[in-house]
């Protein structure tokens, strides 16, 4: 501290010159700022790395820029109840192995709002930090393919943190592991592999984001007891591409989302305790490949009150025992065949989905160009005309919606 602090003197009486391709330092500023104050460095373009080992606030006010030159971390943040606040941070090291990012923090009880992160691996690595409030910022990594990329927001043994209104693109993923009781609410993440991505991370809350133009959407492995709900996810349509994958996971609540024009909308396999169902409850399916997509399936799912509408296939299975042991009522069907006689604004009759073995389109990818094709159209036709064998029944909403 004392070295740094001798520097900045000699640097502003003029002792000691910079040279004029170089940038300052910020460290030096963290350095002679008391604990408990706030920094607010003149306008400008200053050098990281910078660590903040200090309670203090740094405000760059939307005028101030740090640079990494393309080493390390550009801000790391080791002690509690500190303030990021507009910054614009830029250019981390690229070693995948050191997760270089633009902002590491490993600190509890810190505000990290309003900042702009660019060509950076790692956008922010929260790592065994707790209470801290991710707010409003921007996030970018590299221009590179997606596997080249770091994630935009990486959260590793974190609990209790608020991730709000940031806007993240062309990232890799966002990755939460061995963390839980997060909430992450009202952000856009697009244009990136995994919209996000929980492993082994309980009990965290998704409301309110929108999630598009990405390979996949939410994925949920391990983690019981999350609830995913009020969110958009659209424009998943890689060949495996999800608005949701839930894998080996209990307790799982996806309710009120909208999922439009993605591969498929909902993958499920078997939760780790069979006892511990989803719930899959008011959302709407709309232009998917795929509405709903079960296998391994053990089935006791409750499955109501969704949507779906103009979906190439509502429901599809591995195995028609596996979807028909859920519980399905009152869900809307837009290609129902009924009628609402007494007015209730219940279908008299059941919806029932069969299975058919006329999904040429899903079980050749290369025919999926055709889909609707008059061709196909005649296949679908006369296999649900003239079936070659009995066909399964896959599911029956005894009480399906009219409107």
């Amino acid at each position: 501290m004392y070295r740094s602090i001798f520097l900045f003197i000699m640097v502003m009486t003029g002792l000691v010159s910079i040279p004029a391709y170089a940038l300052p330092p910020l460290q030096l500023f963290v350095e002679l700022t008391p604990t408990g104050t706030t920094l607010r460095p003149p306008p400008g373009t200053y050098a990281g790395p910078v660590i903040i080992n200090r309670a203090i606030t740094l405000d760059g006010g939307g005028e101030v820029i740090i640079d990494g030159g393309g080493e390390d971390t550009v801000v790391a943040v080791e002690t509690d109840d500190v303030v990021i606040r507009g910054l614009k941070i830029r250019n981390s090291g690229t070693s995948h192995d050191q997760v270089n990012a633009g902002l590491l923090l490993h600190a509890d009880n810190a505000v990290v709002e309003n900042n702009v992160f660019e060509n950076v691996l790692f956008g922010i690595h929260i790592k065994n930090a707790n209470n801290n409030i991710i707010r409003g910022n921007t996030i970018r990594s590299r221009n590179e393919e997606f596997k080249s990329r770091g994630e935009g927001i990486r959260m590793w043994y974190s609990h209790d943190n608020l991730i709000e209104n940031n806007d993240i693109s062309h990232v890799r993923d966002l990755f939460f592991t061995n963390s839980s009781s997060n909430k992450i609410l009202n952000n856009k993440i697009s244009d990136s592999r995994i919209g996000m991505q929980f492993v082994f991370s309980p009990d965290n809350f998704i409301e309110g984001n929108l999630v598009s133009n990405n390979s996949t959407g939410i994925v949920v492995m391990y983690s019981n007891d999350l609830t995913i709900r009020g969110n958009q996810l659209s424009h998943m349509r890689s060949i495996s591409g999800s608005a949701f994958s839930l894998k080996e996971s209990s307790g799982v609540s996806v309710k009120d989302n909208d999922i439009l024009h993605c591969a498929f909308g909902v993958i499920a396999n078997a939760p780790m305790q069979p006892e511990n169902i989803y719930h899959i409850q008011n959302n709407r399916f709309a232009y998917n490949d795929i509405g709903l997509y079960f296998y391994g399936e053990k089935g006791g799912h409750v499955i109501t009150d969704n949507r779906f509408e103009n979906n190439f296939t509502d429901v599809a299975v591995s195995s028609a025992s596996t979807a028909r042991a859920n519980n399905w009522q009152g869900n809307y069907w837009g290609n129902y065949i009924g009628f609402d006689m007494d007015g209730d604004g219940k279908g008299d009759t059941p919806h029932n989905i069969f299975l058919y073995a006329d999904r040429v389109w899903r079980d050749r990818r290369m025919a999926q160009f055709f889909r609707a094709s008059p061709v196909l159209e005649v296949i679908d036709f006369v296999e649900r005309l003239a079936p070659f064998s009995e066909p399964e029944l896959i599911l029956r909403d005894s009480q399906p919606k009219m409107q």
